[in-house]
């Protein structure tokens, strides 16, 4: 199986910011435990803090060039149609992911705008959300 994970703003900074919410992890070193935990499958990985290259990937690869898409859109999960728009007009699944627990955060944060698009959300298992994810994909 074809994976791509995309993550969005901020989330360059993991192992930097709010350890106390995100851990002391970066993902690129969660990336090769992943990577290593899954040897059958081929999972790609995409950062970017702007909300055009999130939609423009997600556009690249939702058409079958992967089979399945893992997104962690960050604060972008809250306020942006036009990623849930994205979502809704590829053809791959997106399972929507959290590192922390959105609903257990500032109000704001309580509302995704994409998971309505996603074939389900993975939300508050730290790290190990992207591998809950991957094995929703695997099913």
């Amino acid at each position: 199986m074809n994976i791509l994970i995309i993550n969005g703003p901020n989330l360059n900074l993991l192992g930097k910011r709010e350890k106390s919410v995100y851990g002391d992890s970066s993902f690129e070193n969660y990336l090769c435990e992943l990577r290593a935990q899954y040897p059958q499958h081929q999972i790609n990985y995409f950062q970017s803090n702007v909300e055009g290259e999130l939609i423009n990937a997600i556009h690249d690869n939702g058409f079958g060039k992967t089979d399945g898409i893992i997104l962690n859109a960050g604060a972008y999960t809250h306020t942006s149609i036009a990623i849930s728009d994205a979502i809704r007009a590829v053809t791959v699944p997106v399972i929507e992911v959290h590192i922390s627990n959105i609903h257990a955060r500032e109000a704001y944060r309580h509302i995704s705008m994409i998971a309505a698009a996603c074939k389900g959300s993975i939300i508050g298992f730290g790290l190990n959300s992207y591998r809950l994810a991957v094995e929703a994909l695997s099913i």
